[in-house]
This record gives structure tokens, C-alpha cells and sequence, in this order.
């Protein structure tokens, strides 16, 4: 495994303040955030794969529009069936317990059918991937010719070495020096596992910030938020280049 397990730093951060300016619908029986562009076009997409706390947390939708701030129609489905995890739950709670219900064959459908509708009714051409911490283990999954056209990830989590090794497009990652879940370790077995790759990857480290930051930081902290800010734009620039760009 390339990223450790689950942890409670998965479940912990700052509520960040902010009106959501996209819609929830339903793809199927999947609840979905939408949020467009200002030209409305479908063409360049984005899902998120979001961390734990899912599709109705405030911090996730605010990124969603940032992205289609940037050009980007934006998908992001709720992976839970609303069994998501409140932010900051109490220290008895056990995740591991938790997600037990939520492994890849309780969450790759949920993929599946929302990409199907994105590439089938929804018009998009070419789909970039974002995982948060848990979705960073599916953006890995689904990089593959006709899923996910090229990934980004932050601090991810539960990604084995054989996903890793198995992604067929363009990876991205943002990483926290103190990270117990996606590791020193394990950030350089992932290097390792990357550079026998033939597809562009990188990885940008960020100081100052631990698990859960390009979600979760306190942003009335400034290097937080500048390490939150330049997460995103790291996701930005790479969408530009291997999801605009062909």
C-alpha cells in the first residue's frame, strides 16, 4: 500500500466560510454537486472523488467553484448514499469501522454510473479527476482510457501499490511533510512505483500543513492557506495541461 490506512486526521479541520453558488441533482440515486463554467460548456470536466465528509461539505463544493471558475464543469457525486462523516467527530469513532462499508466494490459503481452519464448525457470529452484523501485511492482506479483522462490527488489514502502502478494517464499529488497517512515513507515508495511509469506524475510538497489541508486547513492561518491555495492551483495548472490542452 502506497498510503496508509484511514485515520482521524481524515475526519478533522476548519469549516470554511462561504455560499455555494452550484446545485445538488440526482445522477440515478447518486445526489451530485454541479457547478459550470461561465460559458456552460461541458466539454472539459472535473469529478471529485471527495474525502469523507462528502458532496455536502462547504469546503468541497467552494473548491468545485473554483474549478468551474476556471473553465471547468464540475461533478461531484456523493460516494456514501449519505452515510458521509460529520467534521470533527468524537475521538471514540472509529473510521476503519466506518468505511467497511464503503470499499471499492460499495464505491466503483457509484464511479461507473456517474462517468457513464458525464461521457453519455452530460457532453463531456475529457474528464479530470480530483481525489481528497479518501477519493484519492479512486482517482487512481479510474485513471484509465475512458474513466479519467488524467488525475490529481491530495494527501491520499488506502492506495494500494497495484493502483498506483496501474494508472494509464497523468497523476498529479499534493503532500503534507507530516502526513501519518500518506507518509514519507510511503510518499517515496509512490515515487518509486512512479518513476517506472511512462506517464507524466509529479509530486509538490508542502510544509507547514498536515493531512486533510487542501480541504480542511485553517485559512485565518496564513501559510495554511497559502499551502491550500497553491494545492489548487498545482490542480489547476495540470487540468490545463492534460484536460484543455488535447
Amino acid at each position: 500500500m502506497t498510503s496508509n490506512n484511514l485515520a482521524r486526521c481524515c475526519t478533522l479541520g476548519s469549516l470554511h466560510e462561504g455560499v455555494a453558488k452550484g446545485e445538488i441533482k440526482d445522477i440515478g440515486n447518486i445526489s451530485t454537486y454541479f457547478s459550470y463554467p461561465p460559458d456552460k460548456s461541458t466539454e472539459n470536466a472535473i469529478l471529485i472523488l471527495s474525502d469523507v465528509i462528502g458532496h455536502r461539505f462547504i469546503n468541497t463544493q467552494l473548491i468545485a467553484d473554483q474549478f468551474a471558475a476556471a473553465g471547468y464543469f464540475v461533478v461531484l457525486p456523493d460516494l456514501f448514499y449519505g452515510d458521509t462523516v460529520p467534521l470533527n467527530r468524537p475521538e471514540g469513532f472509529n473510521v476503519m469501522d466506518w468505511v467497511k462499508n464503503h470499499f471499492p466494490e460499495q464505491t466503483d459503481p457509484i464511479i461507473e454510473s456517474v462517468l457513464t452519464e458525464m461521457r453519455e448525457n452530460l457532453g463531456c470529452k475529457r474528464i479530470g479527476g480530483v481525489g481528497y484523501c479518501f477519493g484519492g485511492k479512486y482517482v487512481c482506479r479510474f485513471l484509465k482510457p475512458g474513466k479519467l483522462d488524467a488525475g490529481y490527488t491530495a494527501h491520499p489514502t488506502m492506495v494500494d501499490a497495484d493502483e498506483l502502478s496501474g494508472i494509464e494517464g497523468p497523476l498529479s499529488i499534493s503532500a503534507a511533510v507530516r502526513d501519518h497517512v500518506f507518509s514519507t515513507a510511503k510518499r517515496h515508495e509512490s515515487e518509486e512505483i512512479l518513476d517506472k511509469k511512462e506517464v507524466p506524475w509529479q509530486i509538490n510538497l508542502f510544509p507547514d500543513v498536515e493531512h486533510g489541508f487542501s480541504v480542511r486547513c485553517d485559512v485565518t492561518k496564513p501559510r495554511q492557506k497559502y499551502a491550500k491555495e497553491q494545492a489548487f492551483a498545482q490542480a489547476v495548472a495540470w487540468f490545463d495541461e492534460y484536460v484543455k490542452k488535447h
